[in-house]
């Protein structure tokens, strides 16, 4: 069976941690976090910090208590949200592929946002790269290599970051980039037409 791969933040989710702290107080601690510390980021999204000590050094570094910040977190992370159609166009493409979420994400993906979004039921296979301990489009795109199934010639990849479709694409795979004017849901439908009584 082809596998489907597809990514989560920026892909078939747009929401943000901290959203629910207000625009101008979640400014501040994007700002402090990705803008200011993207290496914490990287680390913390390759397994090596755990989200209470994310939200630990947002709080010393902006002043705003942690408490406040861990339950916007938690419940932010509890509440992203997909397109429902999303769902129904990848449970058809299932019978067809073997269809992955592929994310570079935190811990806070498995503790808060898979069980409340019921994203398990969704796809065959949920992969994050806390727990690879690399990013996806790391040593060659190895992580793709591992939970493909059979060839990655004939596997598609549903993403919005270049790097990791530059990566997937180096290894044979076919690449859907996500943009502004070509959404997820576009392509998982084109797939879906492509694949329809094949």
């Amino acid at each position: 069976m082809q596998t489907l791969f597809v990514d989560f933040d920026g892909t078939i989710c747009h929401d943000k941690f901290w959203r629910g702290l207000g625009r101008d107080k979640a400014m501040l601690v994007q700002n402090t976090l990705f803008v200011d510390n993207p290496l914490l980021v990287v680390e913390w999204m390759c397994g090596k910090h755990s989200s209470e000590e994310v939200n630990k050094f947002i709080s010393q570094k902006t002043g705003i208590k942690y408490q406040t910040l861990w339950d916007i977190f938690v419940n932010d992370c509890k509440t992203m949200t997909v397109e429902p159609k999303i769902f129904s166009i990848i449970s058809k493409l299932r019978k067809k592929f073997h269809v992955v979420l592929i994310t570079g994400n935190m811990d806070c993906f498995d503790r808060f946002t898979v069980p409340a979004l019921k994203l398990d039921n969704h796809f065959d296979t949920i992969v994050n790269s806390y727990n690879e301990g690399q990013l996806k489009s790391a040593n060659n795109g190895e992580t793709f290599s591992k939970y493909g199934r059979g060839s990655l010639d004939n596997a598609y990849l549903v993403e919005d970051s270049s790097t990791s479709c530059k990566a997937f694409g180096k290894l044979g795979g076919t690449a859907l980039h996500v943009t502004m004017r070509i959404p997820a849901r576009n392509h998982l439908e084109n797939l879906l037409y492509l694949h329809d009584g094949s």
